[in-house]
């Protein structure tokens, strides 16, 4: 039986993918569940809802990879937990922590799954396909955790060990030694703000919770720091952040200041610049603020 182009289109992409990944999957499946993101299950559910509960009254389940989310997450920190402790015997808990934080953030997951072209491959509806999706971190970072645990599922930690090593860790991790063994502050952002702003004498951030979205195990903050000064009751916006702790967000946030004002400093743009609208944040971030 000849294949239908579309077919086979689907089945080449799933195999590029997996290349990518360094695992042939039994179950490929998982890996399609892993890419379809909820606007696809949603459109679907609702197009198979009314045939059901025609035949028999239910309603089919929504397969999505949030869940898969869920996992993929605890996965990627053990193992990225794993690998540093073993790694590093003469690092203690702080120094361990500090360098998971940064393996495991939104940016750096973004990053890894923009490096193996993830975003190509994402399932969208035709509305969220068209709004740049694919590009948002937020989604590649939560789908990157996902496909790690369509990996797990399918073949265990073993696969999954070997693409943090390689794609996740790699350079990453051993730029992160150095400059932990440098003394740098090893994203600590808020300090290097803090210490930035002394040094100006601009004045000092204030962090505060613009919003928060997700179910209470997987929460996000919006946070925005402001340059307070002695004479600005409000203080005036410098960067948005999203974290999955307040702390997190707050990091976050701080970082994309930093990353504005060293900029600005660099092209010195007008005096306004710090009160443009923060690029960076995608919808899912502005619809926090709502």
């Amino acid at each position: 039986m000849t294949m239908k182009p579309i077919e086979t289109h689907a089945e080449a992409a799933l195999a590029e993918l997996e290349a990518a990944l360094g695992h042939r999957f039994a179950r490929p499946e998982l890996l399609e569940r892993a890419l379809t993101h909820r606007s696809v299950a949603h459109d679907q559910a609702a197009q198979a809802a009314q045939a059901a509960e025609a035949a028999d009254g239910s309603v089919p389940t929504r397969l999505h990879n949030e869940r898969l989310e869920f996992l993929g997450d605890a996965v990627l920190g053990l193992i990225i937990a794993e690998e540093l402790f073993n790694q590093h015997p003469d690092w203690q808990e702080g120094e361990l922590t500090r360098v998971r934080s940064q393996l495991v953030s939104r940016h750096h997951m973004a990053e890894v799954a923009a490096a193996i072209g993830l975003g190509s491959h994402l399932r969208l509806s035709r509305g969220e396909d068209r709004g740049g999706l694919r590009r948002k971190a937020t989604v590649l970072s939560n789908t990157m955790e996902a496909v790690l645990a369509a990996l797990f599922l399918d073949g265990g930690l073993d696969p999954v060990r070997e693409f943090v090593r390689v794609s996740v860790m790699g350079e990453a991790a051993e730029e992160l030694a150095r400059e932990l063994l440098s003394g740098a502050a090893l994203g600590n952002y808020k300090s290097a703000l803090q210490e930035l702003l002394q040094a100006t004498h601009a004045g000092s951030p204030v962090y505060r919770v613009k919003g928060e979205s997700g179910p209470d195990h997987r929460k996000h903050f919006l946070v925005e720091v402001c340059l307070k000064t002695e004479d600005d009751g409000h203080g005036t916006p410098l960067a948005r952040g999203v974290g999955t702790t307040k702390k997190h967000a707050e990091q976050e946030a701080a970082r994309r200041a930093l990353a504005k004002l060293r900029a600005a400093t660099a092209a010195q743009p007008p005096d306004d610049a710090a009160d443009e609208p923060d690029e960076e944040l995608d919808s899912e971030e502005r619809e926090q603020t709502a």
